[in-house]
């Protein structure tokens, strides 16, 4: 049972981080160096808030250590976006072969890829001491508390993924047209979803999921409109999809037996 947990709970939560850099970073040697980047800055914030809470007299507030390392993330996320812009001119000259979508011809992907750092690292902070205690010999609720808390720690990291993400491609944009309501947005809805996860030390889980998933189900429609995407468009992409689908089936050679 522990196995089975440990397995459903690694792919609840990392399953779409695996998705989306498989088809998306990992044929790209450049995504894959910013994408090492923004998940070394994330570590750097994660470091310096530590060291300011653990010297500032506040350490048994959490909620203080949560809008502080918030903060630090928030400002690091930051020195990344103007650290790709400088570099942007120079990854014009680069050229990566055999890739279906080049880094420089959409300013949002460097967004993405520098969110999805950003994602990753936190992801891992996030659940791997959790994948630890549940792989055995027998943790359903750890120390007495509720079966769930395994997988909603999992659906929680999963969507700090993905908010992060989002929160790349808002962030990005919104310095680039200096739209400060979505940089509101960003570090408002960054402090909110952190601070409902204290909801879970009173097993109260769904106070901390229910806000989160719908956070997140906003921010990836905003990063989604900002990106040009619209329902015309996504559309068009399955029909597409689905032609070329149809004439590769057309198209694949017939053998006879005789």
């Amino acid at each position: 049972m522990t196995f089975s947990e440990f397995v459903g709970c690694t792919c609840i939560a990392y399953g779409p981080l695996l998705a989306m850099f498989v088809f998306t970073i990992m044929q790209d040697p450049i995504r894959i160096i910013i994408l090492i980047a923004a998940a070394f800055f994330w570590l750097v914030s994660l470091l310096l808030s530590s060291i300011i809470w653990f010297i500032l007299p506040l350490k048994n507030t959490l909620i203080f250590g949560v809008i502080l390392s918030v903060l630090f993330q928030e400002f690091f996320r930051y020195l990344i976006y103007r650290l790709l812009r400088k570099a942007e001119a120079g990854l014009k000259k680069v050229t990566v072969p055999d890739t279906n979508i080049e880094i420089t011809n959409n300013k949002h992907v460097l967004a993405y890829v520098a969110g999805l750092g950003f994602g990753t690292m936190s992801g891992a902070f996030a659940l791997v001491n959790v994948l630890a205690d549940i792989s055995g010999p027998a943790t359903m609720g750890l120390k007495g508390s509720s079966s769930l808390f395994t997988v909603i720690s999992a659906i929680l990291t999963c969507c700090f993924v993905l908010l992060h993400t989002f929160w790349g491609v808002i962030f990005f944009n919104a310095v680039d047209t200096k739209n400060y309501i979505h940089i509101g947005w960003v570090l408002g809805s960054h402090v909110l979803v952190s601070s409902v996860t204290l909801f879970n030390a009173k097993m109260l889980y769904f106070s901390s999921v229910i806000p989160t998933v719908l956070v997140m189900v906003c921010s990836g429609y905003m990063a989604f409109r900002i990106c040009g995407g619209t329902l015309n468009r996504c559309k068009s992409g399955l029909v597409c999809g689905r032609g070329a689908e149809e004439r590769r089936g057309s198209s694949s050679p017939t053998t006879s037996v005789t």
